[in-house]
């Protein structure tokens, strides 16, 4: 059973997630996001705590973004946008049971002090900018660390702010850095 509640973005994210663990949920129902919605996000906030699990869609990133500027204290789960797709549509509903737990596994607490460890230097060092395969590494990363694919920007808020730690991101270069010389 996980503790926090789980917000999704509809009905077949439920029973999908279902399949894969014991969890109470929130739907938001899309982008509308209605005020009684984020009334139950934020009592479900304070009470148990949170994951916003939206699909790795524009849409689903718009709704997470949404939710944690209204919601403090969010945790956020991150699927693989190849781990959520199924004849072209891409949903939450679409992954497999092993994929849901593996993204809830990697759970990550957004930090309310904003740091600046990681710089754009970082992301030049590593190639995860101006490189012909920064992109693909940005999404390697991204999945190592259970942080979601982002661009440059995105990646290094998200570095920053939910609490990869120097050593995290050393280790997860590392493993990026070993899959590229097989």
């Amino acid at each position: 059973m996980i503790k926090e509640i789980i917000v999704v973005e509809g009905k077949d994210d439920v029973a999908a997630i279902r399949k894969a663990v014991d969890a109470e949920m929130i739907t938001t129902g899309g982008f509308a996001l209605p005020p009684s919605v984020i009334k139950r996000i934020e009592t479900a906030a304070k009470k148990r705590g949170v994951i916003i699990f939206t699909d790795p869609d524009f849409a689903g990133d718009k709704i997470r973004k949404t939710i944690a500027a209204q919601v403090a204290g969010c945790k956020h789960a991150f699927l693989p946008k190849e781990q959520a797709t199924k004849n072209g549509d891409i949903g939450i509903e679409n992954a497999s049971p092993e994929s849901i737990r593996a993204a809830l596994e990697k759970v990550r607490c957004e930090s309310v002090d904003r740091r600046t460890e990681f710089t754009q230097r970082d992301l030049v060092i590593n190639g995860l900018i101006g490189d012909a395969g920064a992109s693909e590494a940005r999404d390697q990363l991204g999945k190592i660390l259970g942080i979601g694919y982002g661009n440059a920007k995105q990646l290094l808020n998200r570095l920053n702010n939910y609490g990869v730690t120097r050593e995290e991101f050393e280790e997860a270069i590392k493993t990026l850095k070993s899959r590229d010389v097989e």
